[in-house]
């Protein structure tokens, strides 16, 4: 029987730790805060069929969908990341059938398949350290919660079936401190870089910030500005479109951790991907 590990007993462990825990079935939460200065990644798996047009939508969509590396069909290891084994390294996993989430598992031996490929997209978790070092709170951290995601009104680039409207995360930050988490992102654009919008909610098409799509509803206080951030789990509304026969991803919240640091250049990505606007409206920041 294994024996189960809090998330209160991973904060400060080594990488190799905190994967150990994961890939035993001791640990099946949330990521955030987790083996602090590496890089966390979402996940998308989808049959071979499906992965040229997949690869097209990250690269129309670098910002909500920054690919930083890319398996062999039926390969479920991910070197490029470090000692990977996608079959039992991230701590939950989606499942979709037709296009619909049919379950959440906590790993994927009996669901491995010869022609599977595996897409690791950036994650914002990854830059939650530096805000932190530099006296910036994350709040959902602190709580022991997960990021609050939203569904918005801004539609990606379409790719094939591929298309659908951007996730955004939300974290509560001081009026006075956004500029200095916009620019302390942006040095993260393997990670969705800066923030897309800062302010009012409705911008992006959002109505009530105490009912995230996925994750915890995370209090705004007085003094502070709800940010948004492009989120990782922006394919898994544009898998809801494409409606794949089979598809996999990682449970919101619960993430990959590579061994590969925070700042390193990985995979497919490249910085200079990044354009000014991914998307087919506008961004705006406001505070």
């Amino acid at each position: 029987m294994t024996v189960k590990t809090s998330y209160h007993e991973l904060l400060g462990l080594p990488v190799d730790a905190v994967r150990a825990a994961i890939r035993s079935g001791a640990y099946g939460g949330h990521t955030a805060g987790l083996a602090p200065g590496k890089l966390q990644t979402n996940l998308v798996i989808l049959p071979a069929a499906d992965a040229l047009d997949f690869a097209e939508y990250c690269r129309l969509n670098p910002r909500p969908c920054p690919l930083v590396a890319q398996g062999e069909a039926g390969n479920p290891r991910l070197d490029a990341l470090g000692d990977i084994d996608i079959r039992t390294d991230v701590p939950a996993y989606n499942v979709y059938r037709n296009g619909v989430l049919d379950e959440t598992v906590h790993d994927l031996i009996s669901l491995w398949r010869d022609d599977l490929v595996i897409f690791a997209l950036g994650c914002s978790f990854t830059f939650e350290r530096a805000l932190i070092e530099d006296g910036i709170p994350m709040r959902h951290i602190s709580q022991d919660k997960t990021v609050p995601m939203f569904r918005t009104t801004v539609e990606t680039q379409p790719a094939g079936a591929f298309r659908g409207g951007l996730v955004v995360s939300m974290r509560p930050i001081r009026r006075e401190l956004v500029e200095r988490a916009s620019a302390i992102t942006a040095r993260y654009p393997q990670a969705h870089g800066a923030p897309l919008h800062a302010g009012d909610p409705a911008v992006l098409g959002i109505k009530d910030l105490n009912s995230p799509d996925w994750g915890d509803a995370i209090e705004v206080r007085d003094g502070e500005v709800p940010v948004f951030w492009a989120c990782g789990v922006t394919p898994q509304n544009a898998i809801r479109q494409a409606r794949p026969a089979f598809c996999i991803t990682h449970a919101p919240g619960h993430m990959l951790i590579a061994d590969t640091d925070e700042y390193a250049p990985v995979g497919a990505f490249s910085a200079s991907q990044v354009p000014e606007s991914d998307f087919s409206t506008t961004e705006r920041t406001s505070q």
